[in-house]
């Protein structure tokens, strides 16, 4: 699949779910639930989706650096069972990965589960918690191969007309070399605020850290555009800030208030 594939591929999961979003508004009155978005940035927010709802986020993902490329169609699940708990299923619909021998090797991605606790501190703010893995369910040389687990502390807060979502986790790596360390630190911080109703710009640096290998950060900068209360549709960049690391990323995507479960 080349390119313009995954951009045909991308779009047309971007019409269906414009013309289901368009279809489904005609039920939903003014005071129905709105998109929770945790898509484009690397952190999560502390908030769940509307409990009861399932809700999706979709979308294409490019990544390149040193001559190498990879495109993915990460899918993300979410389903809240009340304000406070929820879980969410993740994957990559679809990977191919170019090596810079011009090499590909194409198939899915690992497969993800998370179950998330919501605390509310105040109508402002709030911390959340999630415990999650991540199965090995794609080929060799795509995926890790082995069980990854992982626990995320969150904070997230409304600062005027700014919003913050701060995130630090921790993994315990299933495949590791020799000399590799087992646990993996990640942190984020992303700070968003609306431009008008319909759009609005999130900036985030990010980076992760093991002892045995080389760490990473970046700053993401993107932008949302609210279709409707269901709908949202994003698009963004991302950047290493290490002067020896080319590594960038492209991305396009939306989260959907699909359908009430319950």
């Amino acid at each position: 699949m080349n390119p313009m594939t995954v951009c045909k591929v991308c779009g047309r999961i971007a019409a269906l779910a414009l013309a289901l979003a368009m279809w489904g508004a005609q039920a939903q009155t003014g005071e129905s639930p709105s998109a929770t978005p945790y898509r484009p940035s690397v952190s999560t927010p502390a908030a769940l989706s509307a409990p009861g709802w399932l809700e999706i986020e979709a979308g294409g993902l490019r990544t390149g650096g040193g001559g190498a490329r990879r495109d993915s169609l990460p899918l993300t699940l979410k389903l809240a069972f009340t304000p406070d708990w929820g879980v969410r299923l993740g994957s990559e619909a679809w990977v191919q990965q170019t090596a810079a021998t011009g090499q590909r090797q194409t198939g899915g991605g690992d497969s993800s589960v998370v179950l998330k606790r919501r605390f509310a501190v105040d109508d402002a703010s709030a911390f959340g918690l999630e415990l999650g893995a991540t199965l090995p369910t794609a080929p060799a040389g795509i995926g890790s191969g082995k069980s990854d687990t992982s626990l995320s502390g969150i904070y997230s807060a409304d600062l005027g007309q700014y919003h913050t979502d701060l995130n630090l986790g921790f993994t315990r790596v299933g495949q590791i070399a020799l000399g590799e360390g087992r646990i993996q630190t990640l942190w984020a911080a992303s700070l968003s605020r609306p431009l008008n109703e319909r759009w609005g710009l999130v900036g985030e640096f990010s980076g992760t850290h093991r002892a045995g290998v080389p760490g990473t950060s970046q700053f993401l900068l993107a932008a949302s555009y609210n279709f409707s209360r269901a709908l949202v549709f994003d698009a963004g960049v991302a950047r290493s800030t290490r002067s020896n690391v080319p590594d960038w990323s492209a991305f396009v995507g939306l989260t959907w208030l699909a359908v009430r479960i319950f």
